[in-house]
């Protein structure tokens, strides 16, 4: 394989000089950040036009995202520092270097969380109003800014040689930690490429379909706030299995143990959790008003 092809063998697909970035009037953009903008604009896009549809304010959506994607970037960056300290220790500087990637989507999502309460407390609006209604854009940003993972020749899986299997030249992989001794096994002799999981595509494609569902349920939904653990749980459930097969984990310091997939399996047992409890008040609340009096 040349240097900058990538190659999805099993379906057929050949890819030519993928590039990393590409020049506009001598300046560098990275597709990595690319995407990661396209993802936040339509995930914008999406929120805005769903307050409409539901008779809100789509401005509200717009000031809230200034501070939201502002907020959700810092806390990207801050959750990949900690949990990769001792990749940055000995240069600090290296902390402010985005554009070669090192954003934890965790990070993001907790502060953007943050962020929903403290503004709308502010502004005196209903935080679970305002997140369920941004849900569904927020897991599309996600989906879309997986592929900014794709551009970077990272995010992946351990070795694979089924259906879906990426092929990707041992040279352009970002990260040669992330080049596990199972995969350096089965490397074919004389070959200069890896065969291994596509994970960026098995969550891409995992986030749009919890955006449908989102979006099918939102008519349906019993209380503010439950798209918010539709969302925490659906995802939820999608990281920790996808996180049991990528090979750039972050750990827990001083363990083995993926955060990530603690975190995912964190979110999925409180987010059924509060669904339950809120609907046994909700039952509750209802038996009593049609008790007669």
């Amino acid at each position: 394989m040349n240097a900058g092809d990538i190659a999805f063998p099993n379906l057929g697909i050949y890819l030519k000089n993928v590039p990393v970035s590409f020049s506009v009037f001598g300046f560098e953009i990275a597709f990595y950040g690319l995407f990661i903008g396209i993802g936040v604009m339509a995930g914008l896009l999406m929120a805005a036009h769903l307050a409409k549809k539901t008779g809100q304010n789509p401005d509200d959506y717009w000031d809230f995202a200034i501070w939201a994607v502002l907020f959700s970037v810092i806390g990207a960056r801050i959750y990949y520092v900690i949990f990769s300290w001792d990749d940055f220790k000995n240069d600090l500087l290296s902390i402010f270097k985005l554009r070669s990637g090192g954003l934890a989507i965790y990070g993001g999502v907790i502060a953007a969380f943050i962020t929903l309460f403290v503004w709308c407390r502010i502004h005196k609006k209903k935080p679970l109003l305002i997140g369920d209604t941004a849900m569904a854009g927020l897991i599309l940003g996600q989906a879309i800014g997986r592929w900014g993972n794709f551009m970077n020749r990272e995010v992946f899986g351990d070795y694979y040689n089924g259906l879906f299997s990426m092929q990707l030249p041992i040279s352009a992989v970002r990260d040669r930690s992330d080049i596990t001794e199972n995969i350096a096994a089965h490397i074919p002799e004389g070959a200069n490429y890896i065969n291994v999981h596509p994970t960026f595509l098995y969550e891409s494609a995992w986030n749009l379909f919890i955006m449908v569902l989102i979006l099918v349920y939102m008519r349906h939904k019993k209380f503010d706030g439950e798209l918010c653990l539709l969302y925490l749980g659906g995802y939820g459930v999608g990281r920790f299995l996808i996180e049991g097969i990528r090979t750039d984990t972050l750990f827990l310091p001083g363990t083995q143990v993926p955060v990530s997939q603690v975190l995912a399996a964190v979110m999925v047992v409180f987010a059924v959790t509060m669904d339950i409890v809120v609907r046994v008040r909700l039952k509750n609340n209802t038996a009593k008003e049609e008790l007669p009096n």
